[in-house]
């Protein structure tokens, strides 16, 4: 679990966005100045028409100048037409830029948390990162679209509003303002209340959209366990948060909806009563008078709409940071020593003194050593939590040691660049995860450019086509959500027959078959078979007699080897493996040795009376030559 990161100030989220937003803007820069010199046109045109009031209660109806009535009303059309096209200018260049830019983002920052190393995912929640990859990147189209223009506009349009007022009446103008300044800090003070509403509202919801995530994941274990009213019970408690969350932003909202119509309310009574007063002393005409509630209006809406997008511009920028906070992380193929790169791999593994810690202080593994040639098996055998999965990790580059060397071929791993290794490097886990698309598409997910006759052979080696030629789509068949359509021998046929295709060098095999029965399993034996000619072959198992025939046996315990050999020198050394290995068949081992192995002068004495006479029961062998 990670500790929580102290939460920033919103000047800290803007320090940290900026090079960010620097990056995003510099080379649309001339688009931005484009969309500015629209939007300055845009609001001067739009300021045509409370300026046309005045003209036209004082001098056209007041003064009966009835030529000026005609080149007025094509002025306001004129502007109006001017500001409708520069409108739809902008929409369509910025809005749709904006849009662009959140994909361009979308597509950067998952690339960048793909090449992050497994240390990394294993320290974040998932949902975190599906967060900063959707959603946070959502409020960028605010800074370099039309967010950005509009509240540059907002303001333009309240200053020249603001002049004009001033230019009609100062006392007037001064009035409005104390009103407006005290809502202001009304508004500020009430933001500052909310913004923590909405930022609890994003965790909450992201908390019970993951439980609910899990819970439809693990719906069979949920129907197992007859849990749906627990599920229930534990969803309606975060809905009932998040009702209670939205509540109070909606009380929140409705008390500054309700001051805002009172202090707008004492706005224009103030204006109606000063104004009266002007006009009968003849400071003001009335056309002034209408004027000037016309410009008010256009001073007080863009300073609201200024608010509400300055508002979505500061979360625009905290996600903006977030973001950021994702991108500063260093991949794990940018390190400066990973220059090598590798070329042909011959499959030569060589531990020598490897220690590792997944947190400080607490090592998993001590001072671990052996080799591995090409063509060779070597089989990981241990109780759980031993340290063999965090070998394998380690082989695979997914984690670096903090002590020792891991060399292939010579080469020190840690100097390796990881696209040249990974490719070359096969993994078939007893958990096998496949997407939910078709049958052909999983198999081709090893080597996405392989040619179809490429994919259909490796199926057929791993006994693919079986299956997959029954089925109505055959290879065109969606195998559902982490392949929840097939059954558990079919999905591990397609993860062998993935191995196939991508031809590797080095290859894993986490506990390959045990969970399969015994016709599943005779199913794919071939073509395990198939896939570990030649290469240099790593076997976790915890059936252990499914590696009587490796070339090596490493028996880990507590981080460290404690015992290494073949299976008749390990069972004969009456050791740590002789006790795994005794305790998993529950009878002494010999009793279950296929034909010709062990003892066999004693094998008739040493059988149940009831067996003796009978055709010995044979073990699985390593694949008859291989891994059962």
């Amino acid at each position: 679990m990670t500790p929580s990161k102290p939460k920033k100030s919103t000047t800290e989220q803007l320090r940290g966005a900026l090079p960010l937003l620097l990056e995003l803007v510099r080379p649309r820069r001339g688009l931005l100045v484009f969309g500015m010199l629209l939007m300055v046109i845009n609001r001067g045109a739009g300021l045509v028409t409370p300026t046309s009031v005045k003209f036209l209660v004082d001098d056209v109806i007041g003064k009966r100048h009835v030529q000026l009535l005609t080149p007025l009303v094509l002025a306001v059309f004129a502007a109006t037409v001017i500001q409708g096209i520069t409108s739809f200018t902008l929409t369509q260049l910025l809005s749709k830029e904006g849009q662009r830019l959140i994909a361009e983002l979308r597509r950067r920052v998952q690339e960048h948390v793909g090449r992050l190393s497994v240390a990394y995912y294993d320290a974040t929640k998932s949902g975190m990162l599906v967060t900063r990859i959707m959603n946070d990147v959502e409020g960028v189209r605010n800074l370099v679209g039309t967010g950005l223009v509009e509240f540059v506009g907002g303001m333009l349009t309240a200053l020249f509003s603001f002049f004009f007022l001033l230019h009609i009446s100062v006392l007037l103008t001064l009035s409005a303002l104390l009103f407006m300044a005290v809502f202001g800090l009304t508004l500020n003070r009430a933001f500052g209340h909310i913004r923590p509403i909405f930022r609890e509202r994003s965790k909450i919801t992201s908390e019970v959209a993951g439980r609910l995530t899990e819970s439809l994941a693990g719906v069979r274990v949920v129907k197992g366990y007859h849990a749906e009213e627990q599920e229930a019970r534990v969803f309606a408690g975060g809905v009932q948060r998040l009702l209670d969350n939205v509540m109070r932003s909606l009380t929140a909202m409705s008390l500054m909806s309700l001051s805002a119509t009172l202090l707008m309310g004492c706005v224009w009574a103030a204006i109606m009563f000063l104004g009266a007063r002007e006009i009968f002393s003849g400071a003001m005409t009335l056309g002034d008078m209408m004027s000037f509630t016309a410009f008010l209006a256009f001073l007080i809406a863009p300073t609201f709409q200024v608010v509400g997008i300055g508002t979505q511009l500061t979360e625009a920028m905290a996600g903006l940071d977030r973001t950021q906070e994702v991108l500063h992380e260093k991949p794990e193929d940018q390190e400066p020593r990973r220059k090598v790169l590798m070329g042909p791999v011959k499959g030569f593994v060589d531990f020598e003194n490897v220690s590792f810690a997944y947190s400080a202080g607490k090592p998993v593994l001590h001072e671990i050593s052996f080799a591995a040639g090409p063509g060779t098996v070597t089989a990981l055998v241990g109780p759980s939590g031993s340290g063999k999965s965090t070998i394998i990790s380690l082989l695979a580059a997914f984690h670096e040691p903090f002590a020792g060397t891991i060399f292939v071929d010579g080469i020190d791993l840690t100097t390796v660049r990881l696209d040249s290794f990974r490719t070359q490097l096969g993994v078939v886990l007893q958990d096998t995860f496949l997407f939910d698309g078709s049958i052909r598409e999983n198999v081709a997910f090893s080597r996405p450019d392989a040619t179809e006759e490429e994919v259909l052979e490796a199926c057929r080696i791993a006994h693919v086509h079986e299956f997959a030629e029954r089925l109505p789509q055959k290879y065109d068949t969606i195998v559902g959500e982490r392949g929840v359509r097939l059954s558990g021998g079919q999905r591990q046929r397609i993860s062998i027959a993935r191995a196939i295709l991508a031809n590797p060098r080095i290859l894993i095999l986490d506990e390959a078959t045990s969970s399969l029965d015994s016709e599943s399993e005779q199913a794919i034996q071939a073509g395990l078979a198939y896939l570990m000619e030649g290469r240099t072959t790593f076997v976790i198992a915890h059936r252990l007699s499914t590696i009587r025939r490796a070339d090596q046996i490493l028996v880990v315990e507590d981080g460290r080897i404690c015992e290494r050999g073949t299976h008749d020198s390990l069972y004969a050394l009456s050791g740590r493996y002789y006790d795994l290995y005794t305790r998993q068949h529950g009878l002494d081992a010999n009793l279950f040795l296929a034909p010709g192995e062990g003892d066999q002068e004693s094998d008739e004495r040493k059988r149940p009376i009831a067996l003796r006479g009978a055709a010995a029961p044979s073990a699985a062998s390593f694949l008859r030559g291989g891994v059962a």
